[in-house]
């Protein structure tokens, strides 16, 4: 057997391992639900498998995953690019506000690599309320592709629904399977109904994470190699009280 076809049966069984751990990390974003105008507000991006609280350090992170890009949304829309810095296992950024209303960080990255077939787009985001939310409260500001929000995620509070929304290509997103992470690993799927909307009662305190994915049928080039589909993720942390 040639060795050209032995490197590539090595590749696909590597494919085969390395799937099931790859999909099952995640980028997201950490800051708190609420700010003041005038005081930084810190802004952490983080790598991995949030179920089994398992930290990727930000050394280790594959690809170019590392080149993400992190967006501020004001309440009156205007679009700040923050600039980040590699810690031991996050990468951090700060802003300061200077509106009232709801704050939108965007996260955004599509991976140079195309992994199997498929190309990987990762998405995140995450809202603080300085003085009201007036503005800026909704999941219009959200400039991602794919996108999840709550529009109260900052009064969490355990035993009380949460209740959120989706969003695909600018649109609702009906019938769509959204998963729920509570803060000792267990998780819940839920479906949203027809416009978009899902909901869920938290019994615990702690860090939640909602994760919206989506594979689309969609075939092309990307960077040099084929790519038969492509995978979306979207997640959004809920600081339940």
């Amino acid at each position: 057997m040639k060795s050209h076809t032995l490197k590539k049966i090595a590749f696909i069984l590597l494919m085969l391992v390395a799937a099931p751990s790859l999909f099952a990390h995640a980028l997201w974003i950490e800051t708190k639900a609420t700010g003041t105008k005038g005081k930084a507000q810190e802004v952490n991006v983080y790598f991995g498998e949030f179920s089994e609280n398992d930290i990727t350090k930000a050394d280790k992170w594959f690809s170019d995953l590392k080149d993400f890009t992190l967006v501020l949304v004001s309440p009156s829309k205007k679009e700040t690019k923050l600039t980040t810095k590699a810690l031991e296992n996050k990468y951090q950024a700060f802003f300061t506000p200077d509106e009232d209303g709801v704050y939108t960080i965007v996260m955004h990255h599509t991976v140079k690599d195309v992994y199997g077939t498929m190309k990987l787009d990762y998405n995140s985001s995450a809202n603080v309320v300085v003085g009201n939310k007036n503005t800026g409260n909704n999941i219009a500001n959200n400039s991602n592709k794919i996108a999840v929000f709550s529009e109260n995620a900052d009064i969490a509070k355990k035993n009380t629904k949460i209740n959120g929304v989706a969003s695909y290509d600018g649109n609702i997103a009906k019938e769509a399977k959204i998963k729920v992470i509570a803060p000792n690993g267990w998780e819940k799927e839920l479906w949203t109904n027809d416009k978009g909307e899902f909901s869920f009662t938290p019994i615990w305190s702690g860090n939640y994470m909602v994760e919206y994915a989506h594979t689309e049928k969609s075939g092309g080039d990307h960077n040099g190699k084929k790519y038969d589909e492509i995978w979306k993720m979207a997640t959004y942390q809920i600081a339940v009280k």
